[in-house]
């Protein structure tokens, strides 16, 4: 079976990005939560956020509370912030296969990929 794993990285620190919350939603008519969880100090969340027969092919949607991390490090930011909340939608075509979602972030920018 797949599984669904993300992380993010802080690119204007150069390191994981510890403490971002994630919630995430598999789109459908209405958004339905399927997970949240906490980036550890590695930027990674402890378990995949989503696997097993939950896994399916679909559209989703990972929300990373980016604006709050920066907050967190009392950085000088303008109100409201440029980065906050960064919504990825994607789609998983493959239920057999392994996603992983990262988050490269900084408050003025982020970008994403399919990862390995």
């Amino acid at each position: 079976m797949g599984r669904l794993t993300t992380h993010v990285l802080d690119t204007a620190h150069g390191c994981p990005a510890a403490g971002v919350e994630i919630v995430l939603y598999r789109v459908t008519p209405d958004l339905q939560e399927l997970g949240r969880g906490q980036t550890n100090a590695d930027g990674r969340l402890d378990n995949p956020i989503l696997e097993d027969d939950a896994f399916a092919p679909g559209v989703y949607e990972l929300v990373f509370q980016a604006g709050s991390y920066f907050r967190a490090l009392n950085l000088d930011l303008p109100e409201p912030p440029f980065v906050d909340e960064v919504v990825l939608r994607f789609g998983i075509a493959d239920a057999g296969q392994h996603y992983h979602v990262p988050l490269l972030v900084s408050p003025w920018a982020y970008s994403t990929y399919r990862g390995s």
